[in-house]
C-alpha cells in the first residue's frame, strides 16, 4: 500500500498558483515551490518530472478549468446579460481575492511576447473569455464587432486594474473597476 499524499491535488495546485502569482514563472524557485507546498524537492520532482515548467503548465490548466466552470459557463448560461456579467464580476472578485492577487496569466506571460512556454495556452484562455463576453453583449443587442471590441476592452481593463492595484498598494482600483464592469460592457443595453 502506497503512502498517502501529504497534500491533495487541489491544494497542491492552489499553493503552486500562489507562488507563481506572487513572483511569476521566472522568479519562482524550487525552494519557494517546495516551501509553499510542504513537499520536499524530491517529492515535487516525483510528482512533476518536467520540473517547474510542468508545475506552471498544470497550474495554468487548473486555472483554465476554473475559468470554464466559474466564468465561461455562467456567461454562456441563461439569464439576463447584465446578470451574467454581474456574476462574472462576483466570481472574479473571489478569484482575485478582492484585488489582492495578481493575475496568473500575467505572471506566467513571457517578456518575449511570442516565445514563452505558455503563450499559446494563455492566448487560448483570453480568446475563449473574450468570445464568451462578446456573445453576452450580442445577446443584449450590441453589434457583433462592437461587442468584440467591448469584450477586449473589458479584459484589458481588468488586467490593468489588477496591475494598477498592485502598483498603488490598494485594492480600490480593482474594486471600482468591478463595480463599473457591467456598465462598461453593456452601457445603454443594461
Amino acid at each position: 500500500m502506497g503512502r498517502k499524499a501529504s497534500v491533495d491535488d487541489e491544494q497542491l495546485m492552489d499553493r503552486l498558483s500562489c507562488v507563481f502569482r506572487d513572483v511569476g514563472y521566472e522568479g519562482a524557485t524550487l525552494a519557494m515551490l517546495s516551501e509553499a507546498t510542504g513537499l520536499k524537492k524530491a517529492s515535487l520532482y516525483h510528482r512533476f518530472p518536467g520540473g517547474k515548467e510542468q508545475m506552471a503548465r498544470e497550474v495554468l490548466d487548473s486555472a483554465g478549468v476554473w475559468l470554464e466552470e466559474h466564468i465561461l459557463a455562467p456567461l454562456k448560461g441563461d439569464g439576463a446579460p447584465a446578470d451574467r456579467v454581474k456574476e462574472m464580476a462576483r466570481q472574479l472578485d473571489a478569484f482575485y481575492s478582492g484585488g489582492k492577487q495578481a493575475c496568473l496569466l500575467n505572471m506566467l506571460s513571457s517578456a518575449r511576447i511570442h516565445e514563452g512556454p505558455f503563450t499559446k495556452a494563455i492566448k487560448q484562455i483570453f480568446e475563449a473569455w473574450i468570445e464568451a463576453l462578446a456573445a453576452v453583449m450580442a445577446d443584449a443587442g450590441v453589434d457583433k464587432r462592437e461587442a468584440r471590441n467591448r469584450a477586449e476592452r473589458g479584459v484589458i481593463m481588468l488586467q490593468g486594474s489588477l496591475v494598477f492595484s498592485r502598483g498603488m498598494g490598494t485594492t480600490r482600483p480593482f474594486r471600482e473597476f468591478l463595480k463599473s464592469l457591467p456598465n462598461e460592457l453593456l452601457g445603454g443595453e443594461l
